[in-house]
């Protein structure tokens, strides 16, 4: 008959330490001496050994005196710890005496959610026994961190891409300048918050010059060069639409002033009368411009609108090149 071999006080002290890493060996005054390598990590910069457990630890249930006595008759029971410093981190454990009144062993596991632990204390699934399911929590908690991560990536193309449709559905892919549908869109709104705005029409005189002398793509270059100075001309909070060939039509927010509209609309056509260099030609294009402010058609729509300004660019055609008109009052 063969006996099993006694082990020393280190032998078990590492038995403990793989079998349950989150563990704390007593002695009869309920002084630490030792502390599994998972616990220690609880308390990092601090030495266990030598504390006393319950100075450490706060025994919520079963409430106690705080006695080592007091502590080994909740022997075999669920023990709901708190630890004293902060994060006040909650513990569950359950103690088992050693012999002869040599003090106790106290195994512990997390009485809080693995993400909290993981957070507070940067636990790995190095730190339980192979067995804790713990672990299996842990790789559950890897697994919806990286899911949620690729889900928000994920919905950020998506929302990427669903911006960059919607811009250019609404952008004039030659220029750069919103196109009818953004006109729309932006006259629906204006109308609908009544503010104070005026209307534009300008339409290129010249231009078919440009194309029938150099070709299209100088006519393309004269138009996308045409957009810039527009925009140039204009301030943030005003639009520029290409509404067809070398038609366009500008929305110029918070404006209600006729003057002064007629000083933006002559500023226009100054700029666009610049020459444009194209591959060492000069090409020269002119501006006639049609404007109405929406404070002289009230409670009009939008089509009104442009009719109005179509019928004020109509009379600035006939009066010549590089000329604007402003709708009249009725």
């Amino acid at each position: 008959m063969t006996t099993a071999p006694n082990l020393d006080g280190s032998a078990v002290t590492a038995l403990l330490d793989l079998l349950c890493p989150m563990h704390a060996r007593l002695g009869p005054t309920g002084h630490i001496l030792h502390a599994g390598p998972t616990l220690c990590k609880l308390r990092p910069g601090h030495r266990l050994e030598g504390m006393r457990f319950l100075e450490v630890m706060e025994l919520r249930r079963p409430r106690g005196d705080g006695s080592m006595s007091a502590l080994m008759a909740a022997a075999g029971r669920k023990l709901h710890l708190r630890l004293r410093d902060r994060p006040h981190t909650q513990l569950k454990g359950v103690l088992a005496p050693l012999p002869d009144g040599a003090g106790a062993v106290i195994d512990l596991s997390l009485g809080i959610s693995v993400v909290e632990a993981v957070r507070d204390y940067a636990l790995t699934s190095a730190d339980f026994a192979a067995t804790d399911l713990t672990i299996e929590m842990l790789y559950l908690v890897e697994a919806k961190s990286a899911a949620m991560e690729a889900s928000r990536k994920l919905n950020l193309r998506l929302e990427g891409a669903k911006i960059a449709a919607e811009e250019q559905a609404f952008t004039d892919t030659l220029t750069g300048l919103k196109n009818r549908r953004a006109l729309d869109c932006v006259l629906y709104r204006q109308l609908a918050g009544g503010r104070d705005f005026a209307l534009l029409a300008l339409d290129l005189d010249l231009f078919k010059g440009v194309n029938d002398r150099l070709g299209h793509a100088a006519g393309d270059h004269v138009l996308q060069e045409v957009a810039r100075r527009m925009v140039e001309e204009t301030r943030g909070d005003d639009m520029v639409a290409r509404v067809g060939g070398d038609e366009f039509i500008l929305i110029l927010d918070g404006l209600a002033d006729r003057t002064r509209l007629a000083r933006i609309a002559a500023r226009l056509i100054t700029r666009l009368e610049e020459p444009i260099d194209f591959e060492g030609q000069t090409c020269v294009v002119s501006a006639s411009i049609g404007a109405v402010l929406s404070g002289d058609c009230p409670a009009a729509p939008a089509a009104e609108l442009k009719e109005a300004a179509d019928r004020a660019l109509y009379r600035a055609k006939n009066g010549g090149r590089g000329r604007h008109a402003l709708h009249c009052r009725e």
